[in-house]
């Protein structure tokens, strides 16, 4: 099981056109700096996404997704560091390089060739499946208020029973929500400002107009995270459960395994969404689940691999109840497999086939492709 040859493909795949936002509204997402810009100045399907394709000795292939704006120079010397290593010597919760943003696709492209070579799903590998469909919502980004109904209709008729919507200041969230109320009545929000409500004050203006109407399922990051004396003052003054955001990729925000830690000691939050990769979301699972909180897998508004990765987590996560960040066949043009993962709304089905039980479509790939790089023995 050496690892003979890595070849990286970097993909471009845009969004449907209108999927993100409405049309006249310009609010980009991606919350990290991209080269000289801005944090929340580049659109997420502007930036390049890396495929990785792992061939073994014994003919096994593994395929990881790296997360959007990827670094080559990180990129190769991962790559370089594991050519030639047999895989059976790797202890899959710690590869042998150091964590960064790139480490979760690596870590896939292992963890697929791992599970294939000893013939079991990547979810075994976690201890086994808890369910064997896991609960997804829709999603939207920032949209025009009289767009929002026929929005939550249209999904709601899919059979997807929750909508996230990004919102920030300029936001008439309470008239969203009783939009989304009168158009799709069985259907819950999960508001996610992304920290952009600045405070407790400009947030407890917001939550009562929200309890009202009653179909909130939560609120996630509404104020700056570092603010959790505040997310547990918010906590007590409304009704409406309050969601923190770890996602462990953010390097840049510092955002780390202990957070979680951080927040259940000042009682700050009812639930988390996680980011993250495969053994690392099991250990996230395990403290939401020793603490009896529910969480969600987030995302990057991903393709068909890394949304392959996400289910196993999720199916093996007990805490894993509230709808995941699994969607990108909503919003992308493409998610670059043969066959794409099984959605019935409100649900996905979790892969059988070994390894993450997809087949990504090399054809589909070329056609996105930006790049090419080898790295063989």
């Amino acid at each position: 099981m050496i690892i003979n040859k890595i070849t990286a493909f970097e993909v471009n795949v845009p969004a449907h056109p209108e999927a993100i936002e409405s049309k006249g509204i310009n609010k980009p997402l991606h919350k990290l700096p991209v080269g000289t810009k801005d944090a929340w100045t580049v659109q997420f399907d502007e930036l390049p996404k890396l495929l990785i394709k792992m061939e073994l000795s014994n003919g096994v292939i593994g395929w990881g997704e790296l997360y959007r704006d990827h670094n080559w120079k990180t990129v190769d010397g991962i790559a370089n560091s594991i050519l030639g290593k047999d895989i059976n010597s790797f202890t899959l919760q710690s590869l042998p390089f150091h964590y960064c943003r790139e480490y979760d696709g690596f870590e896939c492209a292992i963890w697929d060739a791992y599970a294939k070579a000893h013939n079991l799903r990547v979810v075994d590998l976690l201890g086994g499946p808890v369910r064997k469909q896991v609960k997804v919502g829709a999603w939207t980004g920032h949209r025009m208020i009289d767009e929002v109904g026929d929005l939550a209709k249209k999904y709601s008729e899919q059979g997807y029973d929750c909508i996230k919507f990004k919102c920030d200041l300029e936001d008439d969230v309470v008239g969203m929500c009783r939009k989304v109320q009168k158009a799709a009545p069985t259907m819950s929000v999960i508001l996610d400002p992304n920290e952009r409500w600045e405070n407790s004050g400009e947030t407890r203006k917001r939550i009562h107009g929200l309890q009202e109407i009653g179909n909130m399922l939560c609120l996630e990051d509404p104020i700056p995270r570092w603010k959790l004396n505040e997310f547990s003052k918010l906590r007590t003054y409304g009704a409406i459960p309050i969601v923190l955001h770890i996602s462990l990729p953010y390097i840049q925000h510092g955002q780390r395994i202990d957070n979680v830690i951080d927040a259940l000691q000042q009682d700050a939050v009812d639930g988390f969404n996680f980011n993250c990769g495969l053994a690392d979301f099991q250990r996230l699972d395990h403290i939401a689940s020793v603490a009896g909180l529910p969480c969600w897998h987030g995302s990057e508004i991903d393709l068909g691999i890394l949304e392959a990765m996400y289910v196993h987590s999720a199916a093996a996560a007990k805490s894993c109840t509230w709808p995941s960040d699994i969607f990108g066949q909503l919003i992308r043009s493409h998610d670059l497999l043969k066959e794409p993962l099984n959605f019935k709304p409100p649900f996905v089905e979790l892969p059988e086939g070994p390894g993450l039980g997809i087949e990504p479509d090399e054809d589909s790939i070329a056609n996105y492709q930006t790049k090419e790089k080898t790295y063989q023995l």
